[in-house]
């Protein structure tokens, strides 16, 4: 059984599917890359756009989302303390 993922797990795991897709992504693919239920992927959402880790291109077609340089800036560093911590066990 899997442990349940920490926030930081999983804003990194929203911004890395972000990422994946070009930088830009419709809501619904990240609700379903990053396994989350629509409620918490919504909170989750604006709190990152309130940080200024993601932008809301609203178009009439569809909303999309786009990491800034701020988000990218984080899953570098996340990744460094991910590293730095697994290279020590722990």
């Amino acid at each position: 059984m899997n442990k349940k993922r920490t926030k930081l797990e999983v804003i990194r795991d929203i911004l890395n599917t972000i990422k994946s897709k070009n930088g830009k992504i419709k809501p619904t693919h990240i609700l379903y890359k990053s396994n989350l239920s629509y409620q918490m992927m919504d909170e989750y959402l604006t709190e990152l756009k309130g940080k200024g880790f993601i932008i809301d291109n609203g178009k009439q077609k569809g909303r999309t989302y786009t990491v800034t340089e701020k988000g990218f800036k984080f899953l570098e560093q996340y990744n460094l303390i991910v590293d730095f911590t697994s290279s020590f066990g722990l």
